[in-house]
């Protein structure tokens, strides 16, 4: 599936939508170059699974949780060479919600092999337009 969004408003309706979707156990992959919109994407995620609190970027802290209709993880490993799985569990989070990684490219074999996942693909089209490639792994 793919849409073109032309606000951020737009995107993050987009992703919220989707995340109706949603249950725990799921992987969302978010990809795009940077200022591409993946924490705009992040946000509507959380925002559909009800997620009260403001979504920021864990790139300093590597994981941000957040309470909702279900636990939502988001993970950033932008600032990391490699995906630290003993720091992390990413079982117990897929377990118990849902987990948002951006730069998941990082270790595409790890991300790649979990089910079911949802693939976000943003690209710039322009300073405010954004299209959005969605793929569904189940």
């Amino acid at each position: 599936m793919k849409k073109v969004t032309i606000s951020e408003e737009e995107t993050i309706a987009f992703a919220e939508g989707l995340a109706k979707e949603l249950d725990a156990g799921y992987l969302v992959l978010l990809s795009g170059e940077l200022g591409a919109g993946k924490t705009r994407f992040a946000k509507g995620i959380a925002k559909g699974l009800e997620v009260k609190e403001a979504v920021t970027s864990p790139t300093f802290t590597i994981v941000n949780e957040y309470e909702g209709r279900i636990p939502v993880y988001h993970i950033d490993l932008y600032r990391l060479e490699s995906f630290p799985l003993e720091d992390i569990s990413l079982e117990e989070m897929l377990e118990e919600g849902v987990v948002m990684v951006e730069w998941w490219e990082k270790d595409k074999d790890l991300f790649l092999s979990i089910k079911p996942r949802v693939e976000v693909y943003l690209k710039v089209l322009s300073e405010s337009k954004r299209e959005i490639e969605v793929k569904w792994c189940r």
